[in-house]
């Protein structure tokens, strides 16, 4: 799988990132969600899944528009 980077609001260049797949699905880097009072609130979890922040600026200044 390719990935293309698509932005970033981190000063110092690890995370938050979006990417884009060939296939046009966003990938996320984030720091993983561990609060257990929110994790608790997930529904249909499935083994394989795991949970990152993603702060509002990144997802509105970099999210593919279309």
């Amino acid at each position: 799988m390719r990935l293309r980077m698509l932005g970033t609001t981190s000063k110092d260049g690890d995370c938050p990132t979006l990417y884009e797949t060939e296939t046009g699905d966003i990938v996320v880097q984030g720091d993983r969600l561990t609060d257990p009072e929110a994790l608790a609130q997930l529904e249909d979890v499935k083994p394989d899944e795991t949970f990152v922040v993603v702060p509002r600026a990144l997802l509105t200044q970099y999210a593919p528009k279309e």
